[in-house]
C-alpha cells in the first residue's frame, strides 16, 4: 500500500569522525589519488548524485567533483548512498512524514467543530450490521484493526486518512480501510502550465568541500571545542566526545594547558581516567592534576565517568570506581582550600553525599585530613558516635576555618562571609572581597550590588570592577554588559504593551526560562554609563591583543543574530542558532512547521503541534491545533491530530502558516509543541520539530520537500512542551526562543496555557529586544574596532566603510561605528575578519569569518569561526 513505501527504523546511525566533519566543516573524504584518471562510468552517477544533494541543499565543490568521477562506479555508489543518507538524517527527511488527512492542506476539514461532532456521534451511536448513523448508508460499516471504532468507508475516505478518523490513533497498514493516497499534483508554471522548474535555494545552502587530511582536521576541530568557555551544546558534547575518541592516551602532549570550560574539562578528565594507564609521555595523573582546580571539576568528572552529565542538574547514580581514580579524586581534594573545599562540597551536597560512598574518604583520612573534615561536616557526622572522633577533632582544630561546635563539625564558607557583608550594608567590602577571590562573581553580582551601594560606596564598586575585569571571562563579561546597559529603564517596551504592565524581568536556569514581574528601581545613569565603559574598554583591550587586520566587513544582519553563552539546553539543530535570535520571512513565502515523533514499543504518545495567536498587547485571539483546524480558512491549516506514532510510520503534524494573510487577524504567531498526555521527550524513540520556508503555494507538490527545510531541531529532554519560536507577523521574522514551558498534570493544549504562553513569549521578546543580550553584529563591531584599520557596515551588496582616524582610540572607533556616519561608500573585497550572515565565495584566502550560513566557504581556504569562538578569542588577560 501507498503508506508503505518509505519504511523506517528508530536506530539513527551511528556517528563517524567522516560524518561529524561533514556536519561541521562541510568536508567530503574522498579516498582516491589526485593523479587518477577519470571513470566514464562514474560520470551519470556524479550528476545524478548532484541532483540529490541539491533537492536537499548541498552543492557539490568543483574539486570534490573532479574526485568523485575518478571513483570507481561501486565505490561511488557507495560514497554517494552515505552522503544523501546523512543529509536526510539531518534533514529529518529519511522518515516517512504522513500526517492524519494525508491530501492536506487540501483535505482538512473546513469545520472542525462538526467533523468532531460527527466522531462524537459515531462513537455513541454507531453499530455494527447497521447503516451508517451519519449517511443512513447500509453495508458500509466496519472496524478498523486494532481500535475496534466502527468507520463508514462513505463517510471517511481511506484514500485521505492515514489512521483511525475517530481516535486518530494509528492502525494496521494491512487494514482495509486504508486505500492507495490520490497522487499530489505537480507545481505547475502559471504561464505554460507545466511542471516548475525550481531554482529556490534554502538559506543554509552549503557547499561540500573535499577534505585532504581527516587526523588533522579532527584535530582543529577538537581543540577548538576544548578552548570555548562555555558549556558545549548536546551536539557539540557527542562531537566533542567521537574526536576525542581518536586521540591517543600514551603522548598526551596534545592537551591544552588549561580548558576554560567546566563541563568540557569534566568530559576530557573523564575521557583521560576511562582508559589504562599508558607510560611513557606525560601521566594521566599529572594531566588531570594540572586541569582540575575546584571540587565541582572532580564531581562532574566523576560524573561523567559514571554515564551522567556534567551540568549536574540531575542526581547521577555513581559506578564502581577503581583504586587509582579514587585515590586521585581524594588527593585532588586534598590539596584545596578547606574553606573552598566546604563550599563546593555543600553547593551539591546530595550529589557528594552519593560521590562519598564510591570514593571512601574515612579510608584516607590519615593521608588526608582536610577532605576527612570536609566530608564530616558536610555528612553532620555525630562525633560521638564516630570511631574515629579523637582524630577528627585534632583532625579539625588543624584545619583553616573548622570548628567543633557541639557533637559535629562545622566549616566556615566564603559565601556566608559575602552574605553577611551584604546583611550589614558593607557593599564596598564585598565588592573588594569578590574582586581579589570571585572577579565572576563580581560580575556576575554587578547589578544586586550597585543597587544595593550607597551613593558613597559606588566610587569603590566600580574601582573594585576594574580590578577585577582582566580576570573574568568574556562570556560572563557579555553577559554582565547586556544586562546592565538596560538598567536605566524603568519600563522598557520596545513592544506594545499595556500601561500598567510593569515589565517582566527574564530568568534562565538551566532548563527553561521564566519570567517575573520587574521589581527592580532603575540604576542611576551615571553609574551605567560609567559600568558600560569600563565592560566595553576591557573587551577592546582584549580584541587590540588579536592579529590585525586591513579591513573587515559586518552585516548589519548579524545585529538580530545573538551571542550564545551557555548553550548545554539548547536544542540539536542544523543551523545553530542562540536563543533570541531573529530570522526574516521572505516576502510572499508560506511556512510550513513540522512536527515528527515516535514511540517505543507498549508506549502510546501524543504530540501536538500548536500555534496561539495574540493581538499586539498580548491578547489571545485564535489558536491553530487540533481543536481548530483551520484559521481565517487557509491562513492557518493543521493537518490533522495522530495520538499515537508505533513504528514504522511514527506520527507527523505540519500546520501552514500564511504570513500575510495571517497579519490581518494577529500580531504575534507562537510555536508549541505539547506532549497531550505529558510523556516526556526524552522517554520516547524519536521526536524533532522544525520549518520549512515554501515559495510555492502549499497546496502542491511533496508535504514534506526535503530542500525546503530550513531548521529541524530535537526535542529532548525530560521536558513535556517546547516554545520553539515566535513569529511577528507584522514584521515577517521569526524569532528563535527555544524554552520549556512549565506544565503540570495532562492534557496540554494551548486552550489550557495561552495565558503562560503569552507572558513568557512577550517577556522574552522584550528581554532581547530591548537589548538584554550582546548581537554578533555589536560583537563584531567591536573585533573590528580594535583590529582593523577600515571597516565596512554591510546591508545586503551596499556597504558602509568606517576608516580608523590618526590616532583615533579603538573606543572612540567603536562608538562611530556603531552610531556615526560612514566616511564613504565601498565594497568590501579583501576583508580579512567577516562577520556574515550568509558566506559567500569572493571572500579571500586565509579571512577570518563567521557566518550563520555559509554557503560556498571551504575551511581548506578560510578560517572559520562561529560565535562562540569569537567569543573564545577574548580571554581574560589576567
Amino acid at each position: 500500500m501507498a503508506l508503505r513505501t518509505r519504511p523506517t527504523t528508530t536506530i539513527t546511525p551511528t556517528e563517524t569522525p567522516g560524518r561529524v566533519l561533514l556536519r561541521r566543516r562541510a568536508t567530503v573524504y574522498v579516498d582516491v589519488a589526485a593523479s587518477a584518471p577519470v571513470v566514464p562510468e562514474s560520470e551519470p552517477g556524479v550528476e545524478l548524485l548532484e541532483t540529490d544533494l541539491v533537492e536537499r541543499g548541498w552543492l557539490l565543490s568543483v574539486p570534490l567533483r573532479e574526485a568523485l568521477v575518478r571513483l570507481d562506479p561501486a565505490d561511488l555508489a557507495g560514497l554517494g548512498a552515505a552522503l544523501i543518507t546523512d543529509a536526510d538524517t539531518l534533514l529529518g527527511a529519511d522518515r516517512p512524514h504522513v500526517p492524519l488527512f494525508r491530501s492536506f492542506p487540501t483535505g482538512v476539514p473546513a469545520n472542525t467543530l462538526g467533523y468532531y461532532v460527527d466522531r462524537v456521534l459515531t462513537i455513541l451511536f454507531q453499530a455494527p450490521d447497521q447503516p451508517c448513523v451519519l449517511c443512513g448508508v447500509p453495508g458500509l460499516v466496519e472496524p478498523v484493526n486494532p481500535c475496534g471504532h466502527l468507520v463508514c468507508h462513505a463517510c471517511f475516505d481511506g484514500a485521505d486518512f492515514s489512521a483511525c478518523p475517530i481516535c486518530h490513533r494509528r492502525i494496521d497498514l494491512d487494514d482495509p480501510f486504508l486505500r492507495p493516497a490520490t497522487e499530489r499534483p505537480p507545481v505547475l508554471d502559471p504561464q505554460t502550465g507545466e511542471p516548475l522548474t525550481r531554482d529556490d535555494l534554502p538559506a543554509r545552502l552549503r557547499t561540500l568541500h573535499l577534505g585532504t587530511d581527516l587526523a588533522a582536521d579532527a584535530a582543529t576541530e577538537l581543540a577548538v571545542l576544548l578552548a570555548r568557555p562555555t558549556a558545549l551544546s548536546p551536539l557539540d558534547a557527542a562531537d566533542l566526545s567521537i574526536l576525542l575518541d581518536l586521540r591517543s592516551r600514551s603522548d598526551l602532549s596534545w592537551v591544552p594547558e588549561a580548558v576554560p570550560g567546566r563541563e568540557t574539562k569534566a568530559r576530557l578528565v573523564a575521557w583521560l581516567l576511562a582508559g589504562p594507564s599508558v607510560p611513557p609521555g606525560p601521566s594521566v595523573e599529572a594531566v588531570v592534576s594540572r586541569l582540575v582546580d575546584t571540587a565541582t571539576d572532580v564531581l562532574r568528572a566523576l560524573v561523567v565517568l559514571s554515564g551522567g552529565e556534567p551540568s549536574l542538574l540531575d542526581r547521577p547514580r555513581f559506578g564502581t570506581l577503581s583504586r587509582p581514580v579514587r585515590r586521585l579524586a581524594l588527593a585532588l581534594l586534598a590539596r584545596l582550600n578547606p574553606e573552598l573545599l566546604a563550599e563546593d562540597l555543600r553547593r551539591h551536597a546530595r550529589t557528594w553525599i552519593r560521590a562519598a560512598e564510591r570514593l571512601h574518604p574515612g579510608e584516607a583520612a590519615r593521608r588526608h585530613p582536610p577532605v576527612a573534615v570536609a566530608f564530616a561536616a558536610l555528612r553532620a557526622t555525630r562525633l560521638s558516635s564516630h570511631p574515629a572522633a579523637a582524630f577528627l577533632t585534632a583532625a579539625a582544630a588543624d584545619t583553616p576555618g573548622a570548628l567543633v561546635a557541639g557533637d559535629r563539625i562545622r566549616l566556615s564558607t566564603f559565601s556566608r562571609r559575602i552574605e553577611l557583608s551584604i546583611v550589614d550594608g558593607r557593599v564596598d567590602d564585598v565588592a573588594n572581597l569578590l574582586s581579589r577571590h570571585r572577579p565572576g562573581e563580581l560580575l556576575r553580582r554587578l547589578d544586586h550590588l550597585l543597587r544595593t551601594a550607597r551613593p558613597d560606596q559606588i566610587d569603590a564598586v566600580v574601582a573594585a570592577l576594574d580590578a577585577a575585569l582582566p580576570r573574568v571571562s568574556a562570556a560572563v563579561l557579555l553577559s554582565a554588559l547586556g544586562v546592565v546597559r538596560t538598567r536605566t529603564m524603568s519600563r522598557p517596551t520596545p513592544i506594545e504593551a499595556a500601561e500598567d504592565d510593569p515589565g517582566s524581568r527574564v530568568f534562565f536556569p538551566a532548563r527553561g526560562a521564566y519570567a517575573v514581574d520587574e521589581a527592580r528601581h532603575p540604576l542611576p545613569p551615571h553609574v551605567v554609563a560609567r559600568t558600560v565603559a569600563a565592560i566595553e574598554g576591557e573587551l577592546l583591550a582584549r580584541a587590540c591583543l588579536l592579529e590585525p587586520v586591513e579591513r573587515a566587513v559586518v552585516d548589519e544582519g548579524a545585529d538580530q543574530l545573538i551571542v550564545p553563552f551557555a548553550q548545554r539546553s539548547a536544542a540539536r539543530a542544523i543551523v545553530t542558532l542562540a536563543r533570541g535570535s531573529v530570522l526574516p520571512i521572505p516576502p510572499g513565502r508560506y511556512l510550513r512547521l513540522f512536527c515528527h515523533w515516535m514511540e517505543n514499543p507498549g508506549q502510546r504518545v501524543d504530540l501536538d503541534l500548536s500555534v496561539a495567536l495574540f493581538d499586539s498587547v498580548w491578547n489571545h485571539v485564535a489558536t491553530c491545533d487540533y481543536t481548530n483546524l483551520r484559521v481565517l480558512s487557509d491562513a492557518a491549516v493543521h493537518s490533522g491530530d495522530l495520538t499515537s506514532a508505533p513504528a514504522p510510520l511514527g506520527a507527523t503534524e505540519f500546520v501552514d502558516l500564511d504570513v500575510d494573510d495571517l497579519a490581518a487577524l494577529a500580531r504575534y504567531a507562537v510555536v508549541v509543541v505539547f506532549s497531550y498526555n505529558s510523556v516526556p521527550f526524552l522517554d520516547m524513540a524519536e521526536a524533532f520539530a522544525g520549518w520549512m520556508v515554501r515559495a510555492a503555494p502549499p497546496t502542491e507538490g511533496e508535504i514534506f520537500d526535503a530542500r525546503a527545510v530550513e531548521q529541524r531541531f530535537d526535542l529532548t529532554g525530560p521536558n513535556r512542551g517546547s516554545l520553539a519560536l515566535v513569529v511577528d507577523l507584522r514584521e515577517a521574522t521569526m524569532r528563535w526562543i527555544d524554552v520549556a514551558p512549565r506544565l503540570n498534570g495532562d492534557c496540554h493544549a494551548v486552550h489550557r496555557h495561552h495565558t503562560q504562553l503569552a507572558r513568557t513569549a512577550s517577556a522574552m521578546l522584550e528581554h532581547f529586544e530591548q537589548g538584554s543580550r550582546v548581537s554578533i553584529g555589536e560583537l563584531g563591531r567591536l573585533l573590528a574596532a580594535a583590529r582593523a584599520t577600515s571597516v565596512v557596515v554591510r546591508d545586503g551588496q551596499d556597504g558602509a566603510t568606517y576608516r580608523r582616524r590618526e590616532d583615533e582610540a579603538p573606543a572612540a572607533f567603536y562608538g562611530r561605528l556603531r552610531t556615526g556616519p560612514p566616511d564613504d561608500v565601498s565594497t568590501s573585497d579583501g576583508a580579512g575578519l567577516q562577520v556574515l550572515v550568509h558566506g559567500s565565495a569572493d571572500v579571500p584566502d586565509g579571512a577570518e569569518v563567521c557566518a550563520l550560513y555559509p554557503g560556498p566557504l571551504d575551511p581548506a581556504r578560510v578560517r572559520l569561526v562561529d560565535a562562540a569562538d569569537l567569543v573564545t578569542q577574548l580571554a581574560p588577560r589576567g
